[in-house]
């Protein structure tokens, strides 16, 4: 007669990373709060045209020069599916440093507006809601429940799939 495995011996699948402690720059996007990790973030600028690209996909506003950088511009907004909204004079870019496959690379994300840096602590993370895989989420890593607000925490290098960073690598050249 064989012995039951603990259920922890049952394979399953990967678990996914969820957001560490530590302090997060916080910005809104159509009425719900956002973090990244701030040590991330390289610096916040004001909205200001850029430098449209074609054939890019419809969430790449373009590229802007950054003291001799060109960096790709990203509408979150039009990334994630949310109503369009006019920009504003709060609306600003968040230029961030991320990691994938290829190295380092620096890109922007268009915002609403910046809220603030909060110090989140590990008993306010809670892990990210499954939705299967109809909804994409793989970029959310973890929820922050903060008071009567919770703060979705995103992962800057899974903001964009390695397909989409390839085809800025395009835009790029």
């Amino acid at each position: 007669m064989s012995t039951p495995q603990p259920v922890e011996a049952i394979s399953a699948p990967a678990a996914r990373t969820v957001a560490s402690a530590g302090q997060y720059l916080t910005f809104l996007l159509a009425g719900e709060e956002y973090g990244l990790d701030i040590l991330k973030v390289q610096e916040i600028r004001g909205w200001m045209p850029v430098t449209r690209i074609p054939h890019t996909p419809p969430h790449v506003q373009g590229v802007l020069n950054l003291r001799g950088t060109i960096v790709p511009i990203i509408d979150l907004r039009k990334r994630f599916d949310l109503i369009k909204a006019d920009y504003t004079p709060t609306t600003v870019v968040i230029v961030l440093s991320v990691t994938d496959k290829s190295g380092k690379r620096v890109i922007g994300i268009v915002v609403d507006g910046v809220s603030d840096v909060l110090n989140v602590t590990p008993a306010t993370i809670k892990p990210p809601p499954n939705f299967g895989t109809a909804v994409r989420t793989e970029f959310i890593n973890g929820m922050a429940s903060l008071d009567a607000r919770m703060v979705i925490l995103l992962d800057s290098d899974k903001l964009l799939t390695e397909d989409e960073l390839a085809a800025l690598d395009a835009v790029q050249a």
